[in-house]
């Protein structure tokens, strides 16, 4: 279990869909939002922001099954199967609807959770996102500027294979890649995520999201033309802009809000929690008002 902590986070884990899952709360009063990172993250890439939100809000950032600190063992990964992990575990807390908050590669479940639990979601913020079917699988295109990483870490059993002992190594890689704020992720919080990581199979989780990425095009477009999302959908992008709000246009029939954080990399959350924090919170507070 992690040894990091953060005023005022108290940490549990729940018996969920065959899984055991960790996750984090914080806040009494207020909506509820549902934090859920993305990768190379744990719960812990929401550490600045939990305390900023939960002054108003009730909030819980979990680890997906196969991340963080909750569970590696035999069972499936897929997006399908975490979407129904996250209405299993809004039911065991019992604070439904939530405000939903998701980052990078949890975009797939976290929009099939929406769609196929409406009744569970006030409203969705997709941060630094694309879909399954709606350009996702472009980012496997090593020829078209794709990357290299997303076909590596689909692959079964390979990150594991190449990477026992070394998981700083990709780890350092992807943070440099992806961030443009000097220091926001420090040495600390590298080797916080490196040791989930480092956990057997710990790379399960990654490997499970990255395969449906890459495999879940004909799905998702199908969930979305059946099921659109209907609540308020708030757009976050950072050096990627205008990549989440295209997407998200193409899979919502109601109110979408895009918003761009300026001078930020891929990491939002890590890397302006307190800009990424105040974005949540007007959009939440606003639909709050609205209902």
């Amino acid at each position: 279990m992690t040894t990091t902590s953060v005023e005022g986070i108290t940490h549990h884990t729940a018996e969920i869909n065959g899984a055991t899952l960790h996750y984090v709360s914080a806040g009494t009063t207020g909506s509820p939002i549902l934090l859920v990172h993305g990768w190379p993250e744990t719960w812990w890439a929401f550490r600045a922001v939990i305390p900023l939100l939960a002054a108003t809000h009730r909030v819980v950032a979990v680890d997906l099954r196969g991340f963080g600190d909750s569970s590696t063992g035999d069972g499936d990964y897929d997006a399908g199967t975490v979407a129904e992990d996250l209405h299993r575990l809004v039911a065991h807390l019992g604070i439904g609807p939530v405000h939903v908050t998701c980052q990078d590669i949890s975009g797939g479940p976290v929009f099939r959770f929406a769609a196929t639990h409406p009744a569970d979601v006030l409203s969705l913020t997709a941060t630094e996102t694309t879909l399954p079917g709606y350009g996702m699988e472009l980012l496997a295109d090593v020829v078209n500027g794709g990357s290299w990483h997303v076909g590596f870490l689909a692959a079964t059993g390979i990150p594991e294979l190449f990477l026992a002992g070394r998981e700083r190594v990709l780890l350092d890689w992807a943070v440099s890649l992806m961030t443009t704020v000097p220091g926001a992720i420090t040495e600390a919080d590298l080797d916080e995520f490196a040791r989930a990581y480092a956990r057997p199979g710990g790379w399960r989780g990654t490997e499970g999201l990255y395969r449906s990425a890459l495999g879940d095009g004909d799905r998702t477009r199908a969930l979305a033309g059946s099921s659109p999302l209907t609540v308020p959908v708030l757009a976050v992008d950072g050096i990627n802009a205008p990549f989440t709000a295209r997407t998200m246009r193409q899979v919502t029939r109601g109110e979408i809000t895009a918003v761009r954080i300026p001078d930020v990399g891929h990491l939002i959350a890590q890397e302006a929690p307190e800009a990424f924090a105040t974005t949540i919170r007007d959009f939440v507070d606003r639909v709050d008002r609205d209902r």
